[in-house]
C-alpha cells in the first residue's frame, strides 16, 4: 500500500516525539511525556532538538535516556541540576526524521503523509491531516475542500496506496464512510473566556505527529 520513500529534504526536518514534564531528581534528569508511548527512537539519540515554549530552539547533546514505565528519563548536556532542569519544563523533544528506525515494506509514518493530497478517481478531495489508531484498524484523517473531514479505514478497500515520496494518498472509495461536517465555532458572549465552556480551538487541531 505504502511506497516507502521519503523527499531528502524531508530526511532532516526535526519531529516532536515528546514534551518535557518535569524534572527528576536532583541531578537535571527530565521525564519526557511521549507522544507514542510505545516508541523507543529517543533512546538511541545522541543529539536532540529542544523547543522552548517561547519558540527558542537549541540543538542539545545527550548524556543517557532510559524507560520509565510509559515516560522516558532524559539527561541532557549541560543540564546538571534541578533548578535548570525546570526551566525546561514544558519545552518540546524533538528528532530528525532521519534518525527514525526503519520500517517493514508497505509502512510508513504519520509525519510522512500528513499534508498529502488526497485523491479519489483521480480528482482531489483534500488534505490528509493526520492517522488515527483504533483497536480494530487505522484510518486516514482527510480534511476535504469544504472543511469537512472523512475518516477512511486504512485497509486495501478504501486506500489504494500511499506514497510519501509523492505526498499522495490515493482512495479506492468513500462508499460507506460517513463525512464530518465542519464545526463552526460559536462566537462567545462579550466577557466571557474559553475557560466558561466555550471551545478555544478549531475542530481540526491535532496532536503533534508521532510515530
Amino acid at each position: 500500500m505504502s511506497d516507502g520513500l521519503v523527499p531528502d529534504e524531508a530526511l532532516s526536518g526535526w519531529v516532536p516525539l515528546a514534551e518535557i514534564a518535569r524534572p527528576h531528581g536532583v541531578r537535571g534528569e527530565v521525564r519526557l511525556k511521549l507522544y507514542n508511548k510505545d516508541s523507543d527512537t529517543l533512546l538511541a539519540q545522541d543529539e536532540v532538538l529542544v523547543r522552548l515554549p517561547d519558540g527558542a530552539e537549541h540543538e542539545v547533546s545527550v548524556d543517557a535516556a532510559r524507560r520509565a514505565d510509559d515516560a522516558i528519563l532524559m539527561k541532557l548536556h549541560s543540564v546538571d541540576d534541578r533548578d535548570r532542569a525546570e526551566e525546561l519544563r514544558g519545552a518540546v523533544v524533538c528528532v530528525r526524521r532521519r534518525d527514525f528506525p526503519p520500517l517493514a515494506e508497505g509502512e510508513f509514518y504519520e509525519v510522512d503523509v500528513v499534508g498529502a493530497e488526497a485523491r479519489l478517481e483521480g480528482k482531489r478531495i483534500g488534505e490528509v491531516v493526520g492517522i488515527l489508531s483504533y483497536p480494530s484498524v487505522s484510518a486516514v484523517r482527510i480534511r476535504d475542500e469544504e472543511g469537512g473531514f472523512w475518516e477512511v479505514p486504512l485497509v486495501e478497500a478504501f486506500v489504494a496506496r500511499v506514497s510519501p515520496a509523492e505526498r499522495l494518498v490515493e482512495l479506492v472509495t468513500l462508499e460507506g464512510v460517513e463525512r464530518e461536517a465542519k464545526k463552526v465555532r460559536k462566537p462567545r458572549a462579550a466577557g466571557k473566556s474559553a475557560g466558561d465552556g466555550e471551545a478555544e480551538s478549531d475542530a481540526d487541531a491535532g496532536a503533534p505527529a508521532s510515530e
